[in-house]
């Protein structure tokens, strides 16, 4: 048992078997310490049991951590490759107790695991203790049998560990291992111990009191443990290597190095091999934890690392991108402990392969440039910073890669003239800004970004971290402080909060801290990617600096991430039935329901409504790994990813595919270009399910869509109308559609005959002659006038077309009420008398009567309504008198 993986396994097992919870590895960006840039230790994860923030069910807990120390005050990349126990990333082996065990218990399980499970010869080890913890120091010579000698009372702050300046603390129990004579360097203490002999492979921390405050200290009420073991130092001792680089791990990295470059693990080359096999490593690791390159941050850190193995991979000789050829063989050595290695494989070989391409062609630009600028500069002198400002900001040089080409021939670089062309750039930018005509408040967003920088979005991985608040805003203008009930704008270093954009809703939740609580109700972008959380505090105030526990609305993000990932598969499903001009126009992605517009010049049938919503529920119950990859835009394009309407990309873009592809296809059934959230497999979808589809603008079709449980109660609700419409009509659910139909057709039937019925009432019922004897002569002109009930006002003037047939010759006028107490009126003149009257000016002289302001129409046929619908009969008896008045003349 020396190997790697089995190490990490028997001490695993080992705790299990001594009452302790396994429990995985947290992610290198860690979401309870917005302090830190990664996670540097095995303890991070657990900080917020130590102090009591946070309550676990478990008293004791065992853990393999993966760790880097590569930005801010840990950080060792300059020393990676050249020592022999430097690294980026690491794994550190810890067991923990929460108020279970202590100093004992943690002396003999290290005791029992070192000499018995892992074999190591007792008279090469001695241990360590704070200078006045006698307790630490009789337990070893208890427990171990150690003489005096052999347990080393250190008073140095190397031996007590602080959590900060106030927080849980305590003294520390540090294992050696004498690794020989041939090594340089004495035990620890003496004026030789940074040497190489004697190797600290194991820290225990009895972690026994709180810092109140510098120079006052508590104890604590339940003592804990934490330890940390280099999981790469301890397999060096247990493989009898005096270098962590020759342990099998790094042995199956190097070999696959010289396999693919042709240059020799061994000799002078050697420091290229391991920086490659290291940063391979912490790169693989960061971007599976969701951290991408970038020019901020995190994403720095990772591009800086990315980079300098890739230089060394030149200086090997590799004559193409080699960092993402060595991916299987990390897999393989690392796949089966961190199973997150293995499913975010694909994303991470398109990312170094991505990032290597970019970084070659700047690499040799940028080399040119800068022989040329200082052929005649010699040892001591320094490239102007005009010109390493001018590689930066035209080329994408950065300055550490000037320096670092720079320093093997003693040039320098002048920093300052750098950061004053910098700051330069920095002015104009802002004086551009200010003339753009955006608001004052978006000015104050510029302002902010660039003291700021951007905001890390951790809600790819995540739903709840921490973060420190940055800034705040409210009314407009930057404030610093919130007060209880006040409306304002947080902005924090990082948050997995998202902010609107690609047509996704921005996410709601809630920060707390102590004494504090801030409900965000909308989450924005402003200038790409300064996120902005907008709320109401309800309790407390909030300042800049406080730390706060951030959690999103996990139900409203859930269903969020199943609409977004819909709209992509129905965007691929209309384009297979309706053709490849389908292109999307415009979307909304909201947690309740889904909208697409696409390019379509006609409105969708049935049918193809029915295809598409198949298809696209196909792919759903597939239920496929949804892959997210980071690649460079041309690559994505061209390798048939499509963009997305109104999207703003840059040089490198997150592309997500979904759907296992077709026999005889080479890409899966959608891939989009797409920076938003989405589900992990599609079927947690769950369903979809087309509510409507319509015109937009000319050419421009929009779907709205549910999926999840907005359309399984969507169908339900459906399938209850259904039953209750098939008991009403009381016929099978099946047969209820053709049943309803069948009534609908005898009830048009119906109304036709009553319509009829009433048509012949109102006519006298139907005899035929005008009435009978109905009309009256009024100076030598049939009138007919009549008030009828029953009748819409828009049946009148086909009641007063068969009058006028039947009278032959004269004068007919109608009336009617409605429900509501207007009336109608339509007067009608027969073609031989519309010489000398006109149905307009009777019609006119009726509507005056009913309230009405005038009517409207033809000589022979006109209508005219009023409010007064009780003025029925002096209406019509204002036409006779009309008539009358018209004919005498």
């Amino acid at each position: 048992m020396s190997g790697v993986n089995q190490i990490r396994s028997a001490f695993l097992d080992y705790f299990v078997r001594n009452g302790h919870e396994k429990v995985a590895s947290s992610p290198l960006v860690p979401h309870n310490d917005p302090t830190l840039m990664f996670t540097n230790a095995g303890m991070v994860q657990f900080k917020n049991v130590f102090t009591g923030v946070e309550k676990r069910h478990q008293a004791r807990a065992a853990s393999a951590q993966k760790c880097v120390r590569a930005g801010g005050k840990h950080n060792d990349l300059d020393n990676v490759g050249y020592t022999a126990r430097h690294h980026t990333f690491f794994e550190m082996l810890g067991n923990f107790s929460f108020g279970d065990y202590f100093k004992e218990g943690a002396i003999e399980l290290a005791w029992g695991l070192i000499t018995k499970e892992f074999s190591l010869p007792v008279e090469k080890l001695l241990v360590t203790v704070y200078h006045d913890d006698d307790e630490a120091f009789d337990l070893w010579k208890k427990i171990a049998g150690f003489h005096d000698s052999r347990i080393i009372r250190i008073a140095s702050s190397d031996n007590f560990w602080s959590m900060g300046d106030t927080g849980p603390c305590g003294p520390c129990s540090e294992i050696f291992y004498d690794q020989g004579e041939t090594l340089t360097g004495g035990p620890p203490g003496s004026p030789g111990e940074d040497g190489d002999r004697f190797l600290e492979f194991w820290n225990l921390v009895f972690m026994q009191y709180e810092q109140v405050a510098p120079g006052q200290r508590a104890p604590l009420p339940r003592p804990s443990i934490d330890t940390g073991m280099g999981l790469e130092r301890i397999a060096a001792l247990m493989q009898g290597v005096t270098s962590n680089y020759e342990i099998d791990l790094f042995r199956s990295l190097t070999g696959a190095v010289a396999e693919y470059t042709g240059a020799p693990v061994g000799g002078p080359q050697g420091a290229s091999h391991r920086v490659i096999a290291d940063h391979l490593r912490a790169s693989s690791f960061l971007v599976a934890d969701g951290v991408t390159p970038s020019n901020e941050g995190r994403g720095y850190v990772l591009r800086r690392i990315m980079r300098r193995a890739m230089r060394h991979a030149q200086i090997l000789g590799a004559q193409e991108p080699l960092m993402w050829r060595l991916v299987p063989t990390l897999v393989a050595e690392m796949g089966q402990a961190y199973p997150e290695l293995v499913r975010a494989q694909a994303l991470i070989v398109d990312t170094l392969k991505t990032e290597e391409t970019r970084f070659r062609a700047t690499l040799a630009r940028g080399l040119a440039i800068l022989d040329d600028e200082t052929a005649n500069l010699g040892r001591g002198d320094k490239l102007s910073g005009e010109t390493a400002f001018k590689l930066y900001d035209t080329y994408g040089f950065p300055l550490d890669l000037t320096e670092d080409a720079l320093r093997p021939r003693g040039v320098g670089v002048d920093k300052e003239a750098f950061n004053a062309a910098m700051e330069r750039q920095r002015a104009e930018a802002r004086k551009a800004w200010a003339g753009s005509g955006e608001t004052a408040t978006e000015t104050l967003w510029f302002a902010l970004k660039e003291r700021l920088g951007t905001t890390e979005f951790l809600g790819y991985e995540t739903e709840k971290s921490e973060g420190v608040v940055s800034a705040i805003v409210h009314d407009g203008a930057e404030a610093f402080v919130l007060k209880q009930g006040a409306r304002g704008a947080v902005i924090l270093n990082q948050t997995p909060f998202y902010g609107e954009s690609g047509g996704q809703v921005g996410d709601v939740g809630v920060m707390r801290g102590r004494n504090v609580r801030f409900r965000v109700e909308n989450t924005q972008k402003k200038l790409g990617d300064l996120i902005v959380h907008e709320g109401v505090v309800e309790e407390g105030e909030i300042v800049p600096g406080v730390v706060l526990e951030l959690d999103v609305d996990h139900e409203r993000r859930r269903a969020t991430r199943a609409n977004h990932s819909a709209t992509h598969i129905l965007h691929e499903a209309l384009r297979q039935v309706l053709g490849d001009h389908v292109a999307q126009k415009g979307s909304l992605v909201a947690p309740e329901r889904l909208r697409f517009d696409f390019t379509h010049p006609k409105p969708l049938t049935e049918e193809e409504l029915a295809r598409v919503e198949a298809l696209a529920n196909e792919i759903v119950q597939d239920n496929a790994p949804v892959d997210t990859r980071l690649m460079a835009q041309d690559d994505a394009i061209r390798s048939g990813a499509r963009a997305l309407f109104g999207e703003k990309y840059g040089d490198e873009v997150r592309v997500v595919s979904m759907g296992r592809p077709d026999p005889g296809v080479a890409h899966p059934f959608s891939v989009e270009l797409c920076g938003g959230t989405h589900v992990s497999r599609t079927g947690d979808i769950g369903l979809i399910s087309i509510v409507g589809e319509g015109a937009v603008a000319s050419g421009v079709r929009r779907i709205e869509a549910r999926t999840a449980e907005g359309a399984r109660s969507q169908l339900v609700a459906q399938s209850r109308a259904l039953r209750e419409i098939a008991s009403l009509i009381r016929a099978p659910m099946e047969e209820a559609p053709a049943r309803l139909g069948q009534l609908l057709e005898e009830r048009k039937r119906l109304e036709r005959d009553l319509a009829d019925a009433r048509r012949k009432l109102a006519m006298g019922g139907g005899s035929g002659n005008g009435g009978g004897q109905e009309w009256r002569d009024v100076a030598g002109v049939k009138l007919l006038t009549r008030a009828v009930d029953g009748v819409d006002a828009k049946d009148l003037k086909s009641l007063v077309d068969d009058a006028k047939k039947n009278i032959g010759s004269g004068v007919v006028a109608f009336a009617c009420a409605s429900p509501d107490g207007k009336a109608g009126i339509v007067v009608g003149v027969t073609d031989d008398l519309t010489s000398k009257f006109s149905a307009v000016e009777f019609v006119r002289v009726a509507s005056a009567t009913l309230g009405g302001k005038g009517g409207g129409g033809r000589p022979d046929l006109a209508q005219a309504g009023g409010p007064n619908a009780a003025a029925i009969e002096q209406a019509l008896a204002s036409v006779e008198d009309a008539l009358r008045g018209k004919a005498a003349q």
